[in-house]
């Protein structure tokens, strides 16, 4: 793998310390100025470290630590490394959602790359939206980069228990509210739960994204299910910082591996892990970014080839990613399925991908499933048609309660996330078992930046009956760490005069995922009657980034990019003299 060094007039970061004129001059000086020989940097390549590092993230607060082993890779291989925060996206403490500011990172990402004398660049983070963000803006800007995911937290306890994170909070907040736990198990909860750093330990959104990143061909092999404190983390980004140093010297450029198979290949792993529905989003905005056009047809099309063999909570039912890491990470899972996959394009790491999966073992036939024993028989994640959806919708079955994935019932509506929280525990509402509770404005421009409230609560006064499912549809999100028949993503959204803007209470409304159907039972002509009385909402924001934002963002279907992101056509680098 490794290329004969690129002359010093070959790097792109020659156009800023190598010419004779002015400019160059003042940049070679202002190097000196940080303190570098020129020796250390001259005709060296240069690798951009972006770090989403921040206090805030505890899914990334090892990442400032992490940047030192990658530039010790990056120095050891012959380069010079340059760290660059950038935005930090925390899952847990960011509102209304950081799924609103993904753009942004990733605009951030491709202007920052653009911007300054980086020949490469080597990509840190982890927590949901930070993968898809820092990818799309290196895709767009197209220099040699590679990914190090920021790896999974070590399991919960609590009283003998192993605990998820997001997974159990869900499940023990609904215990609370039915009155099977207090006060004291939850404060032991609250410090349980989460035990180190590093993102979500389930198959959640995070792990589902650095997973499809790895499939994608852009991390280290084995790097998606490293435990974040663990010292493989360590060694991995070093080795990450080694290889970006051989990928400048190859010109091994992103457009090389995000590629139409690599795209299909990310679906079916994202399917056969049963991982979030937060990938559907993702991945088609990625694609785009790469010049590939991925639709939710693709994801229903790999779905119903691909089994599901992650038995990793929430649809698995019992472990979690250190033990998926332990039992072959995805190396192994993939060697599961290599009839499914297109083993012959590249990663940053091995010529093919082939090469790459040569001698992964699966060590726990429990953890990854075989064939012929798979946690479910399809993929993981259905999408969904019918007059409630004409653009698409999806649902994670395999975390629903199978007696609902064919169910009629009527309607109880909610206008906003807010409504539904002081409400959604009063009697007069009328709500059963066989209530569909339905939650619209919640979508990219209605939340806005389509919030994870998909997975709406389940009346209390049913929790206590021992209901713990419900159909729930909406043109929200949901956590990745989150379960439940939850149809999501409704396209395109009430907020802009979707068909979910002109369901009532009451109106029946039919799921029937088999069929791929979700219907308002309600006729043609009362559905155009209301079509003539709905009005659109209000602008939310007449300035500064919301304003951005409520011009730009398409609808779920094609990924949640600002249109004038996900334009074809190249943009000129600067000119550095």
């Amino acid at each position: 793998m490794n290329a004969p060094r690129k002359r010093p007039e070959e790097l792109r970061s020659h156009q800023w310390y190598g010419t004779e004129g002015l400019r160059s001059f003042s940049h070679r000086a202002r190097t000196r100025q940080l303190g570098y020989l020129p020796e250390e940097h001259l005709g060296k390549p240069v690798i951009a470290i972006l770090n989403t590092w921040s206090d805030i993230n505890p899914c990334h607060a090892h990442l400032r630590d992490r940047a030192q082993a990658v530039k010790r890779g990056v120095w050891q291989a012959g380069g010079f490394p340059l760290e660059f925060p950038v935005a930090t996206l925390s899952e847990t403490f960011q509102k209304p959602t950081p799924m609103l500011y993904r753009n942004l990172l990733a605009m951030e990402t491709e202007e920052l790359l653009r911007s300054y004398p980086v020949d490469g660049a080597v990509l840190m983070g982890g927590c949901d939206k930070s993968t898809p963000a820092l990818l799309m803006g290196a895709a767009s800007v197209d220099l040699p980069a590679v990914f190090v995911p920021a790896g999974p937290m070590l399991p919960g306890h609590w009283r003998g228990e192993v605990l998820g994170s997001g997974t159990d909070m869900w499940k023990y907040w609904d215990d609370r509210r039915a009155g099977l736990i207090g006060d004291c198990e939850m404060a032991e909860l609250e410090s349980g739960l989460a035990r180190s750093p590093g993102h979500c330990m389930t198959m959640g959104t995070a792990s589902t994204l650095t997973a499809a990143a790895e499939a994608l061909g852009v991390t280290v092999p084995g790097a998606s299910s490293i435990p974040a404190v663990d010292s493989g983390h360590e060694r991995m980004a070093a080795r990450a910082g080694m290889r970006i140093v051989d990928l400048v010297h190859r010109g091994l450029r992103l457009s090389r591996l995000l590629t139409r198979d690599a795209f299909e290949d990310a679906v079916t792993t994202v399917l056969g892990l049963g991982g979030s529905t937060n990938a559907v989003i993702h991945l088609i905005a990625m694609a785009g970014r790469a010049g590939v056009r991925l639709t939710l047809d693709d994801f229903d099309r790999i779905a119903r080839t691909v089994p599901v063999l992650a038995n990793v909570r929430p649809g698995g039912r019992t472990h979690l990613m250190e033990d998926f890491h332990f039992a072959g990470g995805l190396p192994g899972f993939l060697s599961r399925i290599p009839d499914l996959l297109h083993l012959d394009r590249p990663t940053v790491c091995h010529d093919t991908y082939r090469e790459q999966l040569a001698g992964a073992r699966v060590h726990d036939d429990d953890v990854i499933r075989t064939r012929d024993h798979p946690v479910a028989a399809e993929g993981g994640v259905a999408v969904l048609r019918g007059n409630l959806c004409p653009d698409g919708a999806v649902i994670k079955h395999i975390a629903a309660e199978p007696r609902l994935l064919r169910h009629t019932g009527p309607a109880v509506v909610f206008d906003d996330y807010r409504t539904m929280q002081r409400t959604i525990d009063d009697p007069a509402l009328g709500i059963t078992a066989d209530s569909v509770l339905v939650l619209r404005n919640a979508g990219p421009r209605g939340g806005p930046g389509m919030p994870e409230y998909g997975m709406l609560p389940i009346p209390g006064h049913l929790l206590k009956q021992g209901v713990r499912d419900m159909v729930r549809i909406s043109d929200a999100r949901m956590s990745g760490t989150s379960y439940g028949a939850c149809v999501l993503h409704i396209a395109p959204e009430s907020y802009v005069g979707g068909p979910l803007a002109l369901v009532r209470t009451g109106d029946p409304v039919t799921l029937d995922v088999a069929a791929r159907s979700l219907r308002l039972d309600v006729d043609d002509e009362e559905l155009a009657r209301r079509r003539a009385e709905w009005t659109p909402p209000p602008v939310r924001s007449r300035r500064g980034y919301g304003a951005l934002y409520d011009q730009e963002i398409t609808q779920a279907d094609t990924g949640c990019d600002f249109e004038f992101l996900a334009r074809p056509g190249e943009v000129p680098d600067p000119y550095a003299g």
